[in-house]
Formats: C-alpha cells, structure tokens, sequence
C-alpha cells in the first residue's frame, strides 16, 4: 500500500483548539479508515506540530482524504509520497510492479 508523509502545522484556528486535537486526530484515523487507509500521527516539536504517516489504497484516495483534512481549517498539510526501500530498489532496478 502507497505511504504518504504529512508535515502539518497548526492554523490559528486549530491552535484555538488545542485541548480537542486527541479527538480530532481519532475522527482523522476513522476517515483514512473509510478510505481504506490506516493514519499514524506524532504530535512534533520545531517547525511541524504534527507528522504523520498515512497508508492510503492509491494517490486518489490519499489526496481525498489530505483535500477533505485541509478543508477542516485546523491544519496546513505538506504531502510527501514516500518509497519504502523495497519499492525503491524495484523502481531503480527498471522492474516496477
């Protein structure tokens, strides 16, 4: 399954409501659920306040459900598709699967 890293930063309007991330992480975790998914998040000291990884069926559904985060207004997400060093060798090797 295609992994995908999420560098998130909190909005104004998500820092507003910090007590409530704990929930709001589950609801996440339910969504990539629905979409097939499995989403693991770190809350992150510096430049991020959360990473995460999210396993997601295909690019589809990996941008349905990183648009539908975005559109919450609680976090700005940077997306990174992400190679695991099996897949990569496949790849670099000339024998995609």
């Amino acid at each position: 399954m295609p992994h995908y890293i999420l560098l998130n930063k909190l909005t104004d309007q998500g820092a507003k409501a910090g007590k409530n991330i704990p929930m709001r992480v589950r609801a996440a975790q339910k969504e990539a659920e629905k979409l097939g998914g499995k989403l693991t998040l770190y809350l992150t000291f510096g430049e991020y306040d959360t990473a995460g990884i999210l396993e997601a069926p295909n690019d589809e559904a990996a941008l349905a459900f990183v648009s539908n985060l975005a559109s919450l207004g609680n976090v700005r997400t940077i997306t990174l598709k992400a190679f695991t060093m099996e897949e990569a060798e496949k790849i670099m090797s000339g024998k995609p699967s």
